[in-house]
Parts: structure tokens; sequence; C-alpha cells
């Protein structure tokens, strides 16, 4: 049965990695939630997108440049809240009902991994007691290396795109993927011109599609069995994947 993601919570229907988004996302029936950490020079794991403000916050510049206090003080757009921190996300969802957690470890805007980010994140899934529901996540796999070595009890996911796989090759990416990761998520479009690879690689249960925001691509992609989709709208998906398990019945 295909899982139903949020995507940065429920990005197209509230303010992206924001605590009311998440809030809001654990009211639907999704089964994970997906959201984004960097960590600043001040120390401070921070859950945002980009590695700079400028999209998402009524500020500009380096994410990994705020102070706490100027942290505080920013505001995201469509919100009222600043930028929340991880700790912050965890709290919410280690008192909400349980579903699955997609944590996935950013990179400054040079594109470099923080330094150590691996183990503070997992440091803070295992206070908050969700390690064992969690995926740390990357398109990275170095990065997702360090997450099995500082962290090998908590799942891993391998994001790729064409972008990441241009160096080795899709094939050649997948296979490293599904070797050290338990799921491994592929752009749609990535996935469909590589789909007989991918599926000889590794078994549709492991694989996650991603981002499918409408009709036509859901619809295609619940019928091709895969074991994720990561939706910026999980009402829609839901919806949808309620249809398709109503017609199979």
């Amino acid at each position: 049965m295909t899982k139903i993601v949020g995507h940065r919570g429920a990005r197209n229907l509230w303010p992206e990695n924001s605590i009311e988004g998440f809030r809001r996302t654990l009211g639907l029936a999704v089964d994970a939630i997906e959201f984004d950490v960097h960590l600043t020079d001040a120390g401070e794991l921070v859950v945002i997108h980009d590695a700079t403000l400028e999209r998402t916050v009524d500020s500009a510049g380096e994410v990994r440049t705020l102070s706490s206090s100027e942290r505080l003080a920013t505001r995201l757009k469509g919100s009222e809240e600043p930028i929340p921190t991880l700790d912050e996300v965890l709290a919410l969802f280690a008192g909400a009902r349980p579903v699955d957690l997609h944590v996935e470890l950013k990179a400054n805007v040079g594109g470099v991994p923080y330094e150590g980010l691996e183990a503070l994140a997992a440091a803070a899934l295992r206070h908050h007691g969700l390690a064992e529901r969690s995926l740390l996540t990357s398109f990275n796999l170095d990065v997702l290396e360090e997450c099995r070595r500082v962290a090998p009890e908590i799942g891993r996911l391998c994001s790729i795109n064409a972008k990441s796989s241009e160096k080795l090759g899709v094939t050649t990416t997948i296979s490293k993927a599904a070797a050290i990761a338990d799921i491994v998520a592929i752009e749609k479009s990535l996935l469909a011109t590589n789909w007989q690879e991918a599926t000889a690689i590794t078994s549709r249960d492991r694989l996650c599609c991603w981002v499918l925001n409408d009709e036509e691509a859901l619809e295609y992609w619940l019928g091709q069995g895969v074991g994720w989709i990561t939706s910026d709208d999980p009402v829609l998906a839901l919806s949808i994947h309620a249809g398709s398990r109503d017609t199979a019945a």
C-alpha cells in the first residue's frame, strides 16, 4: 500500500516548514511528514528549506549566519511565525499522533554539508523519542554514509534528481542509494525515464516518487505501486489515494 508524505508539511496549503503547517498536516491522514534542517553558526538546528532566506522569509541573507535573536525576529511569509528550531518541531511531533518523519539534512549556500549535522540531528531525534519512526534524508551519499556511522539505528532515505545523479549516472546512483538507504526517492520525471532500471535494482515498496501535485501524476504513480509518494498537496493525494483503494476493492 502506497504511503503519502506531506512535503515541507503541506507547502501548497500552508506556509512551508512552519509549526502551523505541521500542525495542520498532522490533522490529515498522511503517513509521513517531510521537512528540512540547516545548522547555523550559532549552533541552532533550524527548519527551513533554502540556504538563503529570501524565498520563504521576510528577510535576506544566509540561513547559517542567523543569530538566535535574528531568527526569532524573522517571519515566515504568509505567517506570523519565526523560522522554527528543530527542537520546536520535534516537540510538536512527539506530542501528536504518530507519523513517520523524513528529516532532510541540508547544505550551506555553497552546497557544502554542515559539519556534524548528522550527529546533531540524530541526537535531537533520540532526545524526543522519535528515532524509531524517523528517516534521515539527503541527496548526498557521503552524508548518508555518515548518518549510518553515527546513527545506525535511524533509517535513511536517499533523494535523487538529475543533478545529484549527473556525476555517477542514474543507474549507478540508484544502486549506491539502494545499498545505503532504506528508501530511494526519485524525482518523478527521472523515475519515469528510468523505471525499468530502478525496479530491477530495488523493490517498488522501497521507491518514493516526488513531488506529485496533480491528479494525473498521482493516479499514475499510485497505479505503479511505489511504496511512497511525496506531495505538496496531501489533501489531493489522499483523496485520489482513497479513490484508488475504493476502485481496487
